[in-house]
């Protein structure tokens, strides 16, 4: 399948764009601090982040203790998925590839099956209630099982010399885990079952204080390496060839790649769980908004545009004044889909695929 990327070229005025674009996270961080089961005056909200102190004590527990390491969450993993989507539909030539396309996230989700249903925790609230060592288990869990399949697509990957080939691999180790994982669930009981199940849902809500520093540092070198990649990215929408004769060393690039890529989505995937549509979204809105390929413009836009809009999916999920959240990843798919859906539509209209 063929992309609809477009050369790289620089879009009118892009650093203001970009300053709009910080402007509306922070706006939207502030919104996920201030709106839930219990209101907090966007005032309230300033004063607490500077360290003062507000006028009922109990907000500011709430905000530092419960609602800021979920919006910071929320944004790490909303920019991690949107840049690891960005790599990967340029290095695939594929408008529908995201962060999960390797495999990373069934074997995140491997690691966390073989945790849940040997260990048997059995409570809705998986990371809160199962505490601290159950919790930094199924977190170790996923991010084993993310390591073990990269390390098997890496290694089958180094006989391969099509990026196309790549593809195809990671796809078939997604489906092999996914059907240990169907396996293991038919043997398992009810309780662990929905254990299970609910990691599956998706949250930015797992992750607490202790963990977000962490969640932090591995993200930060994802998108690191990711920015590193930004000459090779753009070499590679000419395609390998081109790629080639322009000096560049393509098989180090598309290492460099998957390697940030699957650092990113699975340290998501081990603390949020497998968030859906995000990585194949946001890119392809980037591109519509800032008209442009150039992946040194690209890349700042998905971190801001993906934390953006992982903060709006999870002030929706909790719909504030609610006491029920909806799964994270119902609302992910209801915000992505009808931008797949559109480019789906968008690309049949013009050209009929090969």
């Amino acid at each position: 399948m063929s992309t609809s990327i477009v050369p790289p070229s620089t879009p009118p005025r892009p650093g203001v764009l970009l300053l709009l674009l910080g402007v509306l996270t922070v706006l939207l961080l502030t919104a996920s601090l201030a709106l839930g089961s219990i209101a907090i005056p966007w005032r309230e909200v300033w004063t607490i982040l500077a360290g003062g102190e507000p006028s009922q004590p109990t907000w500011g527990q709430i905000v530092l203790s419960i609602r800021l390491p979920r919006a910071l969450t929320a944004c790490l993993a909303g920019a991690a998925l949107a840049v690891g989507g960005l790599e990967l539909q340029t290095l695939f030539r594929n408008p529908l590839a995201d962060p999960f396309l390797l495999g990373i996230s069934s074997g995140a989700s491997l690691g966390v099956a073989l945790v849940v249903l040997a260990s048997g925790i059995a409570s809705a609230g998986l990371f809160a209630r199962a505490g601290l060592v159950g919790g930094l288990g199924i977190v170790g869990a996923a991010t084993a099982g993310s390591a073990l399949v990269l390390s098997l697509v890496l290694l089958l990957g180094r006989r391969l010399r099509h990026t196309a080939t790549l593809l195809i691999v990671g796809l078939m180790v997604g489906y092999g885990t996914g059907s240990i994982i169907s396996v293991l669930l038919s043997f398992s009981i009810p309780e662990e079952v929905q254990t299970y199940v609910y990691w599956t849902f998706g949250s930015f809500g797992r992750v607490g204080r202790a963990e977000v520093g962490l969640l932090a540092t591995v993200v930060f070198a994802g998108l690191l390496a990711a920015h590193l990649q930004a000459k090779g990215l753009d070499a590679l929408l000419l395609g390998e060839d081109l790629a080639r004769s322009l000096g560049q060393n393509v098989p180090r690039t598309r290492l460099g790649i998957v390697l940030s890529a699957s650092l990113l989505a699975g340290s998501v995937t081990a603390y949020c769980g497998p968030i859906a549509f995000l990585g194949v979204a946001i890119p392809h809105l980037c591109r519509g908004l800032f008209r442009c390929s150039n992946h040194r413009v690209l890349l700042p836009a998905c971190v801001l545009l993906g934390a953006s809009v992982a903060l709006l999916a999870d002030l929706l999920a909790r719909l504030p004044g609610a006491d029920r959240a909806l799964p994270l990843n119902a609302v992910t798919a209801l915000l992505g889909a009808p931008i797949v859906l559109f480019l789906v539509l968008r690309r049949s209209d013009v050209a009929p695929e090969v």
